[in-house]
């Protein structure tokens, strides 16, 4: 996740625990931020820059922790004997998303934390979900359903099911909302998507949420292509 000029990430030495850095690329510097014993996974920069998500097995079991970039204040959210990981905020930083296995150990569900009420309510959906990620809106959520990219209109819960990357990453939504972008193995080498593989290994799928229509950029080196982020 990244934040203007700046950008975090987990990174895992040989024999130590993940650790969490945010990157700042004016400065060209790596700062650490999250040092706690145990895995400091999937960080997200609050909408104000201030505030971090991330989770953390520091207590026994994955919890989610918000801290305070300016003095390191941390909050535990979560404190349920199952895993809660990939914390993603809502972009008027009022709640955030994540996956938890709470129901069922192994098959994993997304919940919807409200900071005003510290409750976390179930977002309805079929079988294994995980790797959400809501729109700027807040009208839409992209995740990963089952192996298959796939976003939600929340008003309504009508899913569109992208495609089976064969990567199991979900979509990732436009600053507009209106587009979602996901890596698969599934494409040709660009125009419309035919499910026929790449040549090259990899590609990005552009999908129109309004149009319905999907168009595929491959990579020209070869190669797996993962993780696509939007810019604004």
């Amino acid at each position: 996740m990244r934040r203007r000029g700046q950008r975090m990430y987990s990174k895992q030495a040989a024999r130590q625990h993940p650790k969490i850095y945010i990157y700042d690329r004016k400065r060209n510097s790596h700062n650490l931020v999250v040092n706690a014993e145990g895995s400091n996974l999937s960080p997200s920069f609050s909408p104000d820059g201030k505030k971090l998500l991330y989770s953390s097995t520091v207590g026994g079991n994955a919890d989610i922790y918000e801290m305070r970039l300016s003095d390191g204040d941390t909050k535990q959210l979560t404190t349920l004997p199952s895993t809660e990981v990939q914390p993603s905020y809502a972009s008027d930083g009022q709640s955030f998303v994540y996956t938890g296995d709470k129901v069922r150990a192994g098959r994993p569900s997304i919940y919807r934390y409200n900071f005003a009420t510290a409750n976390a309510a179930l977002i309805s959906t079929a079988g294994y979900a995980a790797s959400p990620q809501l729109s700027l809106d807040g009208q839409r959520l992209a995740y990963l359903n089952g192996r298959k990219a796939a976003v939600m209109t929340l008003s309504t819960g009508h899913v569109i099911n992208l495609a089976e990357t064969g990567l199991d990453e979900p979509a990732r939504l436009s600053p507009s909302g209106q587009y979602a972008i996901y890596p698969t193995r599934q494409s040709n080498l660009g125009g419309p998507v035919s499910g026929q593989s790449s040549q090259n290994g990899g590609s990005l799928v552009i999908h129109s949420l309004a149009g319905n229509t999907s168009y595929a950029i491959s990579s020209k080196t070869g190669g797996v292509v993962r993780s696509p982020i939007w810019g604004r």
